[in-house]
This record gives C-alpha cells, structure tokens and sequence, in this order.
C-alpha cells in the first residue's frame, strides 16, 4: 500500500504529493444530500454524555472535539472548516441509531465519528450501511465485523489477545475466571480468550456476564473467591468496571497472587477507580498514557491544556484524535467535488502517520496496524509498560476463525 502525506501537527510518514482545493465556497451534492456548502464540512460527533458508558464516552467525544478545533485552527482542511454536528446517545443502543440517522439525513454529514461499545455500533451499522455513510468508529472491538463503511480506529482480538492471554498463563498459571458485562465484546472477547487457552493447555473454570451499568459484585466476588483462579480476565466496561475494582479491592484480593487482567480498563476508568485500587493489576492495549514520543507529549499537553491538568488520555480516546486527522488526509486527497463518504473511504485506504502511540496504517479491510502494549497500573493511576511490540501488527479481525478473512473485498470464507 502507499503511504500518504499526513497533516499539520502529526509527524510525516509516506510519500508526499496529496491532491486538493483550497477554499472552496459552493455546494456539492451526491444524490439529494449536499456534503458541503459555504466552506464547511459537515461532520458527526456521536458519543455519549450521559449514562452508564459516559464515564468513558465523553472523554471520546473530548479527543475528538480537540482534534476538530486544532485542524480548523490551523486552516481547516484545503481551506474549508470542519463542523461538528454533537449528539448525546445517552449511552443507549436504540438511540444511537435514531441519533445517527438525524446526523446522516438531517444534517447531511459525511462522516461520524462516535460511540464506545459494541452494541452501539452494531445499532449504528444498518444507518451508515443503508446510507453509504461512514461510521469512524476509535474503540477496540471484538473483530468478526468486516463492514465498507465503518473505519475501525481500535484495536481486535490479535492485537490485544495473542501475546497476553500466554504471557498471563506463564506468569500466574493457566486457571481464568472471565467476567463482563452482556453484550456482543464481552461475549466474542471471551470466547476469543478461551480459544487461545485451549491451545496453550490453560481454561475457563467460570464465565459470567452482567448488565451494563451493573455495580453490586458481592455474589459474584464470592464466587471468584470459592473458584481461586490464578487470572480474573475481565470485560466489564464503564461504571461496571470501577464498581467491580473498587468492591475487589475492598474484600482483599491480591494481585500478586490472582491480578485483574483487563482488555478495556485504561486510564480514565482506574482514575475513577482509584490509584490504589487498580495497582498491580493489567491491561493490554496499544497506547498508554506514559508512553514517551512527541506526538503523545503534544496531544497530552493539548488535551490537559483544553479540558484540565487532571484529566488523562487513553487508548482510546487517543484513537478518537487520531480518527480526525485521518479523516482530513483523505478528504485533502480528494477535489472538492469528489467529496463524498465513499470516496474518503478509498482515499483513507493505505494512510500512513506517527500518531501518539507510533506509527499507524489503515488497512485495505479498513481497520488499523497498531502497536499492542502490556501495562501493569501503579497507584499514581499511570501503566507502566512490561511488554509491547517491537513492530507494528496488522489488524486480522477474524484471527481466531479459520477460513475466514476481512479484506478490502469485504469477507472471504475459503
């Protein structure tokens, strides 16, 4: 794939040469939906602020709100300016999707970048599909997804799993009690866990799921207790997740002995948890706060800098920034009246840029090459990094599936 000029405020990785406009005040339309008029770009920021994910969301929609304003700061893209349509999605799945069809038809935008759960996406799906929008969508998720319109920013099992699943069973031992809220990731994240156990001789001795937003883990604390796990593999996400780690900690469990090992806690649940809470146990994932680059020292002190000293950065929300800036190198590919969700699908195809994390590529199948990562939580609320990947790995969402592969065709089953 050829890599592509990249942006103002990120580092230039690829070829140079990146076609387009500057300025551009008139109207283009695809169908009966004008994609741009007076110099502005319509674009939708869908992340919740309210409910049971917002602990997590609204950081999202922070990242990518920051990104937004720093591009229209520094000239917008090929002179015209990015307008962000925001709507709050109440961290509900049916409203997601009546959200996301007033951001395509209403307000005409041309691409979204929103939501945190799978379940969320899954209820935007069917809109940005039946519309040949595009959905970037900045979280890790479960793979076995191979959608031509939606822009998978985070990372999929092989990227989280492959090398940490193994590392936990040499370290611990092989025995995991895995526990997560009830919903698709949860469900394909464990059964993608138990795989990889089966091949390296380890097991599941229990599997349970609760609500989102669920918060009394008294009975299912006892029921740990009485399995004795060597690892806790855990999927719980948002509000869960602190409730779960803060009741843990409170009955006494010791990480050294039985950790937590987390695909989806980062630093703005153990913040909400506590430093003292969430120390010594795990979690995968490609971006830590404490990672040393200078791009993650300029989104940090951009993000601090907009929203507070306090608040942090995550694996997350640093593919929510990156997103965006991906997003206007492929718009700045194309002439103004090329604009349209499809043909910044294909321009995005091969992108190249050294985001906070390292430098990333998006894949013809759509999702992104990344850098996995093993943190272990301190009490100052920061990972500190025990294992990470010397090279980038290519996003394979259907690892875990023989005969199956998401390529830039859509789904192949040989």
């Amino acid at each position: 794939m050829k890599r592509r000029s990249f942006l103002k405020g990120f580092t230039i990785a690829g070829a140079a040469g990146v076609a387009g406009v500057t300025g551009f005040p008139g109207i283009w339309t695809r169908g009966n939906s004008a994609y741009a008029a007076n110099g502005e770009i319509p674009v939708g920021v869908l992340f919740s602020l309210t409910g049971a994910v917002a602990v997590v969301e609204s950081t999202l929609r922070d990242a990518c709100m920051l990104a937004i304003e720093e591009i229209n700061a520094s000239g917008g893209v090929n002179g015209m300016t990015l307008r962000p349509y925001q709507e709050d999605p109440a961290s509900d799945p049916a409203t997601f999707a009546d959200r996301a069809r007033r951001l395509v038809i209403r307000d005409k935008c041309v691409s979204i970048f929103g939501s945190y759960t799978s379940a969320s996406r899954q209820a935007v799906l069917p809109v940005v599909e039946g519309r040949d929008n595009l959905y970037w969508y900045p979280t890790l998720y479960e793979g076995r997804e191979c959608s031509r319109n939606v822009m998978y920013g985070g990372a999929v099992p092989n990227q989280q799993q492959q090398e940490f699943v193994p590392w936990l069973k040499e370290k611990f031992g092989g025995r995991f009690y895995l526990i997560g809220n009830n919903y698709v990731y949860p469900r394909e994240e464990n059964n993608v866990c138990k795989i990889i156990l089966s091949q390296i001789g380890g097991e599941a001795v229990n599997e349970e799921y609760v609500p989102l937003g669920h918060s009394d883990f008294s009975s299912v604390i006892n029921r740990i207790r009485a399995a004795e796990p060597d690892v806790i593999f855990c999927t719980l996400v948002g509000d869960s997740d602190v409730a779960f780690a803060r009741q843990l900690h409170a009955a006494g469990f010791d990480p050294e002995k039985m950790p937590v090992a987390s695909l989806t806690r980062s630093e703005v649940e153990v913040k909400a948890i506590g430093g003292d809470a969430a120390a010594g146990h795990f979690s995968s994932a490609p971006y830590f706060m404490g990672h040393k680059s200078a791009e993650n020292e300029k989104f940090i002190e951009a993000y601090q800098r907009k929203y507070g000293t306090d608040q942090v950065t995550h694996f997350v929300s640093e593919a929510a920034y990156f997103q965006v800036y991906q997003f206007k190198a492929a718009v700045e590919k194309l002439a103004a009246s090329d604009i349209s969700p499809v043909n910044i699908r294909n321009a995005a195809v091969g992108l190249s840029m050294v985001a906070p994390q390292g430098e990333i590529l998006i894949d013809g199948n759509l999702h992104t090459h990344l850098w996995p990562k093993i943190g272990q939580w301190q009490s100052d609320g920061q990972a500190k990094v025990i294992m990470e990947s010397k090279q980038r790995i290519a996003p394979e969402p259907y690892w875990a599936y023989e005969g199956q592969a998401c390529t830039e065709n859509g789904l192949v089953r040989s």
